[in-house]
């Protein structure tokens, strides 16, 4: 009998602003099986980011007070092997997808998300540490 041993949940942090894109997250993750922190604001998913060891952030980019790219690169610096998953309404600057791993469109999130989440995450699974160190720039 070959032992199975239950496989850890990736931990997702959710950025938004928005309560309603904040609940959708949630309930859309929760049932494809990940765990999911939720943050209303950036100084709140930079704390979270800090505690906990997520595998993957989902990053609203438009948010008042404070860009997307803003709370990437924040992000980064506190937790340089997080997945980092722009979701966007608009077009988002090339300088900003230099600092993220995945760029997903508001409109296509219900098709594109989970994939792009399952892809990422066992990325990092597959091989821990050995993601490029990031290079920061102001």
């Amino acid at each position: 009998m070959i032992p199975t041993y239950p496989t850890p949940k990736s931990l997702i942090l959710c950025v938004a602003d928005d309560q309603a894109l904040l609940r959708y997250e949630q309930a859309l993750l929760e049932r494809a099986g990940y765990a999911v922190l939720m943050a209303e604001s950036p100084q709140q998913a930079l704390r979270l980011v800090t505690m906990c060891q997520c595998d993957a952030v989902l990053l609203d980019y438009e948010m008042p007070f404070q860009s997307g790219h803003e709370v990437a690169f924040d992000i980064k610096r506190a937790s340089p092997d997080a997945a980092i998953i722009l979701l966007s309404g608009s077009e988002v600057p090339i300088r900003s997808l230099a600092l993220v791993d995945a760029v997903v469109p508001k409109l296509e999130a219900r098709q594109q998300l989970l994939p792009m989440i399952a892809e990422l995450c066992g990325r990092n699974r597959d091989a821990p540490g050995k993601r490029e160190r990031f290079e920061f720039e102001d």
